[in-house]
């Protein structure tokens, strides 16, 4: 007997050249249209409507229609920390591109997974935070502590208004520039909101890369330590 869901229609989806590019893509929380997919994935506009017609039946991507246009992103985080796990597996295994952009660098430093920081500092916050007690281990993964509400105080965040969110929290998402793990879930979009409202970081257009400032990145390597 064979147990548990069938991965194989999944796998062969993702396995697709074009459609990983398309989902690579929309790594970066935004929604794209058919014709900047079809760029990012380098095929006509005729062969992308395919490919993203797959997606959707799928379930890997949500549509939205506003005015002339069609609109495509991921239809949730858990479809972004699967496609992250997978880019951790094939950087382990050697499956790298054989041409890096120049942005690579920036990239493993601070980038956007989804709605979230990960890279470098990515992981450097939350290992930070849970060496100063933020989190607890739980029966679902990882819990927010009272040091952990304390420090989110002092950065002008209020976790009570997180929980009222249907997504989990917390949890934590394998990174796969750094093979350990971030922050992911409601917690994690806040922080990286957050950031960005202090002036600490902003999001580079048209790419993932997350530029933090020189003082920026001080207060939140200051802020994660306590």
């Amino acid at each position: 007997m064979k147990d548990g869901p069938n991965i194989v229609n999944i796998a062969a989806l993702i396995g697709d050249h074009a459609r990983a590019e398309v989902l690579t893509a929309l790594m970066s929380g935004m929604a794209l249209t058919a014709t900047e997919l079809a760029t990012a994935a380098g095929v006509t506009k005729q062969t992308i409507s395919g490919h993203l017609a797959k997606l959707v039946d799928a379930g890997l991507l949500a549509v939205e229609s506003q005015g002339r246009h069609r609109y495509f992103r991921l239809s949730g985080p858990d479809v972004a920390e699967l496609l992250e796990s997978m880019m951790g597996l094939a950087f382990r295994t050697g499956a790298v591109r054989v041409r890096t952009s120049p942005r690579e660098p920036a990239m493993r430093k601070a980038r956007v997974c989804y709605d979230h920081l990960a890279g470098e500092l990515g992981v450097m916050m939350y290992e930070g935070l849970a060496a100063r007690g933020a989190f607890a281990l739980d029966g679902a993964g990882v819990a927010l502590t009272e040091a952990g509400r304390a420090a989110l105080h002092d950065l002008g965040i209020e976790s009570a208004e997180l929980g009222r969110s249907k997504r989990p929290l917390c949890r934590t998402c394998l990174d796969w520039s750094e093979r350990r793990h971030h922050l992911a879930g409601a917690l994690g979009a806040a922080l990286l909101d957050r950031f960005q409202q202090l002036g600490w970081a902003r999001r580079q257009p048209d790419s993932r890369v997350v530029a933090f400032t020189e003082p920026g990145e001080r207060a939140l390597r200051a802020w994660c330590v306590g």
